[in-house]
């Protein structure tokens, strides 16, 4: 039996010491997602003009690619706190004829239960126009009971976030835009079912080839651009799973393969059904090339210090600090041959600020020769912000921040979501800080 194969089967065997023999076993529930029975009979499919899905990382990327790729006019993600965005979509639907679901694994997760409550307000309270998805059991769940909410979606505890977008967590929101989640979990068991061969099996292959570059000094992944924005899913699949204890594979979307410390990744996406084949693809090959770093693939132990920074400086009852600090011009010049840039975007996400950004991204690119990301925050907190502290000491930062505009209230606190959103710009950069981190910040108008 070659190692390959090996591996293959004590991954389908549910065996942690593939990984560190921890608590690995308790998380792989997503291999068998494909084959598991899904009712989402109670989703108002067509019944309203818009529907907006209220979630942040794992809860929102799947949702969002779908969304992209099906190319979706009437199905909204919303995962970022800036007021300006916020205000911006409550003007473009009519909140009257809108459906909303709010998704959320632990049930807790504050920028997801924010959104909720303003628009709960906005929708003068219609618990027919409200559903959530969440674990069974979670606080999300209570509060949707008793509210009277139209559905609950459970997810499935044995799947961490990054992995669940085969489960309700994705497969809501593609029943919402109108594709078939049944031909979509198909293909995804088509695909399942080829990840446990023996010869030219999709999944170790993909996963091979992560871990043995990553072995070969080659950790930067150079995801392919798609028209759906495919690769705004998998970094967080790679950073998050793969970000800790020192190590890390580096996403980096749409980035050039060309260099001694990167690798190119395909996307095999033909047309949009082929997501349910390529999210586990992807899963599965990242659990691969967990094994050969040696880590478990499947925790988060660094995501919590942003949390626990914004919070203090929430509970502080100031203003959070979000001057700009440090030199662009020092960080860039000190940067080395095998580092990487990432540009943190706390801003309104219009496409005149990604285009600013990306002027930015293009120009820290020319000037280190470094692989350079960039994701609008807060929604990297929940995607890459784990590789970013728990991940190799060779990343720097340059963090963005913009007037957030007019502030929104938040029911039930005593702070609104422009403040919320400069408390995690401040939260972040303090956590980045203390692991030493090379960090600065802009303001977008400066660029």
């Amino acid at each position: 039996m070659s190692e390959g194969q090996e591996l293959v089967e004590r991954i389908w065997a549910r065996d942690p010491t593939v990984w560190t023999g921890e608590d690995e076993a308790q998380w792989l529930g997503w291999l068998d997602e494909p084959f598991r029975e899904l009712d989402l009979s109670a989703l108002p499919t067509g019944q309203y003009e818009h529907y907006v899905l209220l979630g942040m990382g794992g809860s929102s990327l799947a949702p969002e690619v779908f969304r992209r790729t099906f190319e979706s006019r009437n199905f909204h993600v919303l995962d970022t706190t800036h007021p300006q965005a916020i205000r911006r979509l409550q003007e473009s639907i009519d909140v009257d004829r809108s459906f909303f679901v709010a998704s959320s694994k632990s049930g807790t997760t504050l920028e997801t239960r924010s959104h909720l409550e303003h628009f709960w307000e906005l929708a003068g309270r219609d618990p027919e126009q409200f559903a959530v998805v969440t674990d069974p059991g979670s606080e999300l769940e209570a509060l949707a009971e008793e509210r009277g909410f139209r559905a609950v979606f459970h997810g499935e505890p044995t799947i961490g976030g990054r992995y669940s977008a085969l489960s309700a967590f994705g497969l809501v929101a593609a029943a919402l835009i109108g594709a078939d989640p049944d031909r979509i979990r198909s293909r995804a068991a088509e695909m399942a079912q080829n990840c446990r061969a023996e010869q030219d099996n999709p999944g170790l292959q993909l996963g091979l080839h992560f871990g043995n570059g990553w072995n070969d000094g080659r950790d930067k992944i150079c995801i392919e651009d798609t028209p759906g924005g495919f690769g705004l899913w998998a970094e967080q699949l790679i950073a998050e799973s793969t970000g800790k204890d020192g190590k890390g594979l580096i996403p980096a979307p749409g980035e050039s393969p060309a260099g001694p410390d990167r690798q190119r990744a395909e996307v095999r996406i033909g047309d949009p059904y082929d997501l349910g084949a390529e999210f586990f693809r992807w899963e599965f090959a990242t659990a691969v090339a967990g094994s050969i770093l040696g880590i478990n693939a499947f925790n988060q132990p660094d995501v919590q210090s942003a949390k626990d920074r914004t919070n203090e400086i929430l509970g502080s009852g100031s203003d959070p600090d979000v001057e700009p600090q440090g030199s662009l011009d020092d960080l860039l010049e000190g940067a080395e041959e095998r580092n990487y840039v990432c540009v943190q975007a706390f801003v309104d996400p219009t496409d005149e600020s990604e285009s600013r950004i990306m002027e930015l991204v293009q120009t820290i690119r020319a000037r280190t020769g470094c692989a350079t990301t960039h994701g609008f925050g807060p929604r990297y907190l929940h995607s890459t912000g784990q590789l970013h502290k728990g991940g190799p000491p060779i990343g720097r930062f340059v963090q963005i921040v913009d007037d957030t505009g007019k502030e929104i209230p938040i029911p039930g606190k005593d702070f609104g979501f422009g403040k919320l959103i400069r408390a995690q710009a401040a939260g972040d950069f303090a956590s980045l800080q203390e692991r030493g981190r090379p960090i600065v910040r802009i303001r977008l108008e400066d660029l």
